[in-house]
């Protein structure tokens, strides 16, 4: 039982990462998609006619990206780039710990195919769900064809399928928190891989590792245009994991400035007291009807709702129409800021 808590949290010589780590970086690219989706909804609803082919096949170009990016963190650094991002690394099965970077070639297209065709798969049966229930919502049935019977049955089934998905991950995670498993994830042993934690030689190994800048010297005109497409191919990942990387801090920075704690901190702090009366208003009690300009009585009184105070409608008007602020507190002010006061007859 000690052992299966030691396993819970990190240690300086253990290979296996925790289960706080494994699952930190899960949630990472489950943020990210969100986040770009969000981006390009409000792109196509500024400009429909430039944008809007950006928003109708967004899980086909967010597709194309992903396999681009995976592709190069697998191929260079063994692993996902979230799990690079948290100093991981894909190691597979069968080979001792401490392991070397780099994955078999069967693992390496196993990881590729799982981590981009499966959130891309679950990103379009969640939207033909969708689609489905404002269907049955608005009374839209379909014709009974085979075919659609067939696709109606298994979108009906998709909510069962991914309640038993579910299931499976909480059930690995639990064996992996445990020992009893070497991954926390379904994904992972389908892959036939595990991960681990990245350390020196893994870091020299990378950094060793050819650019592949120079073109092949007496290659044919086919392996030449494979070298240039790799090299675009390896830019467009470079440059994504670099903005990644930077948005990944921003899009945390998003989370935790509109988390519900720290928003009640922000208004705590932002919130502003009323502002007390000036020092000759409370020397003054006995005039309490007296215009803070004329310093007579007031006519026709006008309360100034940036402030709360109350003014002749001559005097304030005035003042506020040219200096574009309260004559008390200095709080910017314009003249739709007058209220009319209707105050009884003594």
């Amino acid at each position: 039982m000690a052992g299966a808590g030691a396993h819970l949290t990190s240690t300086a010589g253990n290979e296996q990462p925790s289960i706080f780590e494994v699952l930190a970086q899960e949630s990472l690219m489950e943020a990210v998609r969100p986040a770009l989706r969000h981006a390009v909804k409000v792109l196509a609803e500024s400009n429909p006619s430039r944008f809007g082919v950006l928003w109708r096949h967004f899980n086909e170009l967010y597709l194309l990206l992903d396999v681009v990016l995976q592709n190069h963190f697998l191929s260079r650094c063994g692993a996902s780039f979230s799990e690079n991002f948290y100093g991981l690394k894909r190691v597979s099965e069968g080979r001792g710990l401490p392991a070397g970077l780099g994955l078999r070639r069967g693992s390496r297209w196993r990881s590729l195919l799982l981590l981009c065709l499966v959130p891309y798969l679950r990103a379009k049966l969640e939207a033909t769900l969708a689609r489905q229930r404002e269907e049955e919502d608005f009374s839209i049935r379909l014709a009974q064809s085979r075919n659609q019977r067939l696709y109606r049955a298994a979108v009906a089934a998709y909510p069962y399928v991914s309640s038993a998905w579910r299931a499976w991950t909480f059930c690995q995670q639990l064996l992996y928190v445990f020992g009893v498993s070497r991954t926390h994830s379904p994904l992972l042993w389908l892959a036939d891989v595990r991960l681990a934690r990245l350390n020196a030689q893994d870091l020299r190994e990378m950094e060793q590792k050819p650019s592949g800048t120079q073109p092949p010297a007496d290659g044919r005109l086919v392996q030449r245009a494979w070298w240039l497409m790799s090299q675009a191919t390896r830019g467009v990942a470079l440059s994504l994991s670099s903005s990644l990387s930077v948005g990944v801090f921003f899009l945390q920075f998003l989370e935790w400035w509109y988390s519900s704690e720290n928003q009640s901190t922000v208004k705590a702090v932002t919130s502003l007291p009323a502002p007390p009366p000036p020092l000759h208003l409370q020397e003054e009690r006995g005039d309490q009807k007296n215009c803070p300009l004329c310093r007579t009585l007031r006519t026709n009184s006008t309360a100034l709702s940036t402030s709360g105070f109350v003014f002749c409608y001559r005097c304030i008007y005035a003042y506020v129409k040219a200096n574009r602020r309260c004559p008390l507190t200095g709080f910017p002010s314009e003249p739709q800021h007058l209220i009319k006061l209707y105050e009884p007859e003594s």
